[in-house]
């Protein structure tokens, strides 16, 4: 496959400075820029998930996609329970910063190891995978960032509303 494949993979997960992705910005992490505690901890409805939840939900997967393209052995996810880790109870903000620090150096730590991927390798499954090639794995981990992604935005437009239907 010729590099410019490898180029949209990587535009996917982190455009160029100054460039915007269709959902919204360059990465999730940039989805959650200016985002107070209060706003990251709110539920639009019961039983539905928070921006602090769906941060947590994206970190986990950079991570664990990121396994897949880095040799030798990676420390657990410092989260639990994997795959929907659980906010705090309490909108502390030192913990909700703490976690959008988490999910930027999932971000990059996955752009880098994504970074050396070569295109020759996208159709093969990496030795620790079960099924899925380094090409779906990369294109899966982008669809799930815009997904969420762009779940986050609208939540950002539904905390605005609800605030402004308040006053």
């Amino acid at each position: 496959m010729p590099a410019p494949v490898m180029d949209l993979f990587c535009w996917n997960l982190q455009p160029a400075p100054g460039m915007r992705n269709w959902h919204g910005g360059p990465s999730p992490v940039t989805a959650l820029r200016g985002v107070p505690v209060e706003e990251a901890a709110w539920r639009p409805a019961p039983r539905r998930k928070s921006i602090w939840a769906l941060a947590l939900h994206i970190a986990y997967w950079k991570y664990t996609v990121r396994r897949h393209f880095e040799p030798g052995p990676i420390p657990r996810f410092p989260r639990s329970p994997s795959n929907w880790p659980a906010p705090p109870a309490a909108a502390d903000p030192a913990a909700w910063s703490r976690d959008v620090a988490l999910l930027k150096e999932q971000h990059e730590r996955l752009v880098d190891a994504v970074a050396r991927v070569t295109a020759t390798a996208l159709d093969r499954v990496p030795p620790a995978g079960r099924r899925w090639t380094y090409g779906q794995l990369l294109l899966g981990i982008a669809a799930h960032d815009a997904y969420h992604t762009g779940q986050i935005q609208l939540m950002k437009k539904l905390w605005e509303d609800r605030k402004a239907l308040s006053r």
